[in-house]
């Protein structure tokens, strides 16, 4: 049994094995509606919650418990992490969200990104000179945070799938945040860290004793400014974020200096969540369902359908061939992706030519007996330049299913740790829009993701959900760990769905990214030999980049049993 803080993943039927984590005793019956569905879509017998922080879980299980959907558990569980897990997540960041209906089969997915305001404009993470500024110096700026989405998505999908009063939804954080909750290890490691939010003074007053020192792991913080904020969006709904006061005291902080932002009260009136449905493409005998662009979902449906046209499938995580060409199908799928993904209402991404069969298959044949150079875009040259934007790996991810079947998969993020460092109303800020293109041009060619009024940064979050050739769900997963959110992602669905392993040791494997002409990862983790092979085959794995992800997911069997699993780099 994993410490408390490390294992955080409950459902009805694994309560006994897991008595350390508080959990109900009993789930309500599923609606008799959805019960006598088809059987296709058949209600799973028990519920649970995968998520970053046992509060997180806790509070996501008394949702349910009370007889709330997956919906309104996952508002539950997004809010806590906002207090819990404020370094990666919160209501002043955005999301992406997946949700699978069980009565009907739909996957529906819900994009909560930030907008950069009307004010923005394509230079303005430039200096003086035309350079690029450095990325902390953009981080901590007021022009970092775009309007925040998560809530309002949150709403949206629990106008269509809630079953609960919203204002229900926020009791258990409420009160966590006025009680007082133990500080977990994760959030005092990085209070007390040497990176350039941690320092600032909106992080330190938040996150300290009241002798100014830093927080520790162990000890009890209450935020009751968070409590009120959360009691003004219960009671005035999801809009409420965006709205006065909040909008107005989140506007006054991002126009103070470094660097002045431009939000306005235009910006938050005219913000929607999009709702579309799931971007899905076929790998082995299953169907992935990803979010459609600005998410990287595209990218991750490639990386699979590339390694689909090879033998990875008949190897395994012991085999130095099956590495080498995860590696090197990495590698295409950043190319393409870095070159075509970003915000579809602003700029063409060619969605269907990614995803096209004989490319696919001509992608696939570009993969040699060694690493060649780093692999060029492909398609027809659509006239961009390639954007080379450095993510950070802040963010979460979790997953609800609730007694009737219903499904959520949402990864959820304020950017980089502790967002821009700037915080109100006890929550901090986003640094969404330093995930644009610094530059607008690169090599002469204007960069797909590029800033511009009003768009949505491209994310690298993919929630994920897993169906069967019946339409019935077989998984849902993600993780956070910026630009490496891909590489996990598949790293876990290719030791799932092809290895056949049991999620948690899916989990488990080495984590390996390959992008451009750089291969990082977990290389003491790869079994024997591996190394060394990888090696002559001109792959050298590098080690030491702080590979943390957070891999958060759950499989359910034919029969209706959920079994969970937490990255225990978490």
């Amino acid at each position: 049994m994993r410490p408390m803080y490390r294992y955080a993943i409950l459902a009805a039927s694994l309560l006994a094995a897991c008595a350390p984590i508080r959990a109900p005793q009993t789930l309500p019956a599923a609606d008799p509606a959805v019960a006598a569905t088809d059987p296709v879509h058949a209600a799973p017998r028990t519920a649970g919650v995968a998520a970053a922080n046992p509060y997180a879980v806790e509070a996501g299980l008394e949702i349910l418990a009370a007889g709330g959907s997956a919906v309104d558990a996952a508002v539950a569980v997004q809010a806590m992490l906002g207090l819990v897990e404020p370094q990666s997540s919160g209501i002043g960041g955005g999301a992406f969200l997946l949700h699978f209906d069980a009565a009907t089969g739909k996957i529906t997915a819900f994009n909560g990104r930030e907008a950069a305001p009307m004010g923005a404009t394509p230079d303005m993470f430039l200096d003086a000179n035309g350079e690029p500024m450095s990325y902390w110096d953009a981080v901590v700026s007021g022009r970092s945070t775009g309007v925040p989405g998560a809530v309002v998505m949150l709403g949206s999908a629990h106008a269509r799938h809630g079953r609960l009063p919203w204002a229900r939804l926020f009791e258990p954080v409420i009160r966590a945040a006025e009680d007082g909750f133990t500080v977990p290890k994760r959030l005092a490691r990085f209070a007390n860290g040497d990176f350039a939010q941690s320092k600032e003074p909106d992080v330190r007053a938040l996150f300290s004793r009241p002798d100014g020192s830093p927080v520790q792991a162990g000890d009890t913080l209450r935020n009751p400014q968070y409590a009120a904020t959360l009691r003004r969006i219960a009671s005035q709904g999801p809009r409420a974020l965006l709205e006065p006061p909040i909008r107005d005291a989140i506007i006054a902080r991002t126009h103070q200096e470094p660097r002045a932002g431009t939000l306005a009260p235009g910006d938050f009136e005219a913000y929607q969540p999009r709702i579309s449905g799931a971007l899905c493409g076929p790998y082995l005998v299953y169907v992935v369902c990803v979010p459609p662009p600005p998410s990287s979902g595209v990218a991750l449906l490639q990386m699979l359908a590339i390694l689909d046209r090879t033998d990875i499938a008949s190897r395994g995580p012991a085999d130095p061939q099956a590495w080498f060409l995860f590696a090197m199908a990495s590698r295409l799928m950043y190319a393409d992706r870095d070159q075509y993904v970003a915000d579809p209402e602003f700029v063409r991404v060619p969605v269907e030519g990614l995803l096209e069969p004989a490319y696919v298959r001509g992608r696939a044949e570009l993969i040699g007996e060694v690493a060649g150079p780093a692999p060029a875009a492909g398609l027809p040259d659509l006239g961009l330049g390639p954007d080379r934007t450095r993510e950070a790996a802040g963010t979460s991810h979790f997953v609800v299913i609730d007694g009737a079947g219903n499904l959520v998969s949402m990864t959820t993020t304020v950017e980089s740790l502790f967002g821009s460092g700037r915080a109100i109303g006890g929550f901090v800020l986003n640094n969404q829009l330093s995930d644009f293109s610094y530059r607008p041009v690169v090599d002469g060619k204007p960069v797909a993701n590029a800033v511009a009024p009003g768009k949505r940064p491209r994310s690298s979050m993919v929630p994920v959900i897993v169906l069967d050739q019946a339409g019935r769900p077989v998984a849902a997963l993600g993780s956070p760990g910026g630009s490496s959110i891909l590489a996990y992602n598949a790293k876990a669905l290719v030791g799932l769905l092809a290895w056949r392993l049991p999620l948690q040791e899916a989990i488990d494997l080495p984590n390996v990214i390959a992008r451009g002409e750089e291969t990082f990862g977990e290389a003491p983790k790869l079994a024997p030999g591996v190394l060394e092979a990888l090696a002559a085959r001109g792959v050298v794995v590098k080690p030491g980049r702080g590979e943390e992800s957070g891999l958060h997911g759950l499989v359910i069997a034919p029969d209706g049993a959920v079994t969970g699993a937490a990255d225990p780099r978490r």
